[in-house]
């Protein structure tokens, strides 16, 4: 499964977003705001998801800034974390 995807269906599981199918995400949406909706109590529950599911700390709030832009954003940051 590709990180989007994988990405997307925590997202979706583990902030209980009811209605909401992966293919609903698009890849660069935002996830906040007027794209997803996300709000502030999704991105501190989505730093620990990251943290469990991958390993990957978000240490700060300029680092979730850049992280949670979209999906493919924090992709990339996660993959760019992993690697090191």
């Amino acid at each position: 499964m590709k990180l989007n995807e994988r990405l997307k269906i925590i997202i979706i599981k583990e902030l209980n977003l009811e209605d909401v199918m992966p293919q609903d995400i698009e890849d660069d949406a935002p996830l906040f705001g007027d794209g997803l909706g996300l709000d502030s109590l999704d991105a501190v529950e989505l730093v620990v998801q990251v943290h469990r599911h991958f390993g990957v700390e978000i240490k700060d709030m300029d680092e979730g800034r850049v992280a949670f832009q979209s999906i493919n954003a924090l992709s990339q940051f996660i993959e760019e974390r992993m690697a090191t």
